[in-house]
């Protein structure tokens, strides 16, 4: 028996590549009783810390190129990110809205560079749970001088340039660069609630009511402007149907062989989870 079960794991483990081979031809090449129509409608999500725009700048230029698409919903749960690719995001949503219609929907966190990354769509709802806002910008560092101290360890630098060394954690900022690392945040600050009030039509003079790193509940966000609606998926769905004026709304949908190797990928990192639960700290 045992032999039997040792032979078939041993057959499993060489043919494993072929037999995913076949797969993937099978799920191509399967008929379907369903009548094609070319798809009209796209959901993007902006999902988890925004550290790159490159995946989801690409799916919002394909949007934009594919002439059976009519419009874009994007479906925003981040608490934010790097700046530059908020704005990335953010501008390519700009020049989508030119073409067609997008309307953002906040089904969880829509706040700091996700929220940037939304402003320029036609529409904004968030559902009725959804935390919106946080209009700011931070720059930290630890100053580890005490820890490196205690256990007997010295920076050494060269550098030219007076500020070359702002933001170190192996010492205390002198005031020179907590001065130009706090214009740098300033800066950007700026930026960010000038173009929230220019996307949603907002006076920029009384920022400190709807920027100032508030965060908002979905009402209080309406009440200020940052959204236009509060409601669910499907509310956010109607409204881009509406706005892009098509009669029968059909939904773009994966690639059979993305969505394969997406649920794959998800089982994967659910059994490695399981795996070490109570043993590892998160860090999502």
């Amino acid at each position: 028996m045992f032999s039997k079960i040792s032979n078939m794991i041993k057959w499993i483990g060489e043919h494993f590549k072929g037999m995913i081979f076949l797969l993937i031809l099978f799920l191509i090449f399967s008929p379907s009783s369903e009548i094609k129509e070319s798809a009209n409608l796209q959901e993007i999500k902006l999902f988890g810390a925004i550290m790159d725009s490159e995946a989801v700048v690409k799916q919002i230029r394909d949007a934009q190129e594919n002439v059976n698409i009519k419009g874009v919903l994007l479906n925003v749960n981040s608490g934010g990110g790097s700046v530059p690719p908020s704005i990335e995001i953010s501008y390519a949503i700009k020049e989508l809205k030119k073409i067609k219609p997008v309307v953002a929907y906040a089904s969880g966190t829509m706040a700091s560079g996700s929220y940037y990354a939304s402003i320029y769509s036609s529409k904004i709802i968030a559902n009725a749970g959804s935390i919106i806002g946080s209009i700011g910008v931070i720059m930290q560092s630890a100053d580890i001088s005490q820890l490196l101290n205690t256990i007997g360890i010295k920076s050494q630098i060269v550098k030219q340039g007076l500020y070359k060394e702002a933001g170190t954690p192996t010492r205390e900022w002198t005031p020179e660069e907590r001065a130009e690392l706090e214009q740098l945040t300033l800066d950007t600050y700026n930026l960010f609630v000038s173009d929230v009030a220019t996307a949603r039509g907002l006076d920029i003079n009384k920022s400190s009511e709807f920027a100032n790193a508030h965060i908002f509940s979905s009402q209080r966000a309406l009440r200020v402007g940052l959204i236009d609606a509060v409601g669910v998926k499907t509310d956010a769905q109607k409204e881009l149907v509406k706005l892009s004026k098509i009669e029968k709304p059909i939904w773009k949908k994966k690639d059979k062989i993305d969505a394969m190797m997406e649920r794959l990928e998800g089982k994967v990192f659910t059994h490695i989870k399981s795996s070490f639960y109570g043993l590892k700290s998160e860090i999502f």
